[in-house]
């Protein structure tokens, strides 16, 4: 950063307080690093016996051990504890962050309407040659169906009608010269008897 900017006191104080808890888990995990060197070191027959002596050295060494895994755990805290504290005061950052997924968004969004612009050109193309070809072709049908649709069957009925009343017998035809109809009177034919008895 190019200028510091001023803290709060209370972001101070916590920083401060990172700061010190850095150097103090780094300085135990040097001195007992340091302290389980020397013990492996052989040193010159003492009042105490070897076998005591490695006992304690022993001992010492696993309990620095654990000392050196205390404060390896407390640095791996502490380094949660600063990103947490970047991610809730960085605001700067936050904002260049949310200002950069803003641009690749509106990339995204303005390639989105282009490819369907594109889409709805090819569509109204193709939508129009359909249009062309199917009213070019239908012109060559009846003109019912160019009809509205009641209409088409109110014609409909109206020809079946008139091929009914054509192909029904005529029962009656006038005669010409006369003025009345004659009815022509179906024959029946009389199986096994005379035919009709004549009057005077």
């Amino acid at each position: 950063m190019a200028q510091q900017r001023a803290l709060p006191q209370s972001k101070e104080t916590l920083l401060q307080s990172y700061n010190k808890r850095l150097k103090d888990d780094i300085k135990s995990i040097m001195d007992n690093f340091t302290e389980i060197i020397k013990t492996a070191k052989i040193e010159d027959e003492t009042q105490v016996s070897r076998a005591t002596q490695g006992e304690q050295d022993n001992y010492e060494m696993h309990v620095r051990a654990a000392n050196i895994v205390r404060a390896g755990e407390s640095l791996m805290k502490l380094v949660s504890d600063l990103k947490q504290f970047l991610i809730l005061n960085d605001f700067p950052s936050v904002n260049e962050a949310i200002d950069q997924r803003n641009q690749q968004l509106r990339a995204l969004q303005e390639e989105c309407d282009r490819k369907l612009i594109t889409l709805r050109d090819e569509v109204s193309i193709d939508l129009y040659e359909l249009e062309e070809e199917y009213y070019s072709s239908s012109s060559s049908l009846c003109e019912a169906n160019d009809l509205p649709l009641c209409e088409a069957y109110w014609r409909l009925d109206l020809d079946t009608d008139s091929a009914d009343c054509l192909s029904a017998p005529l029962l009656a035809s006038p005669e010409p010269g006369t003025g009345s109809l004659q009815v022509a009177a179906p024959a029946h034919s009389h199986a096994g008897g005379s035919g009709p008895t004549e009057h005077t």
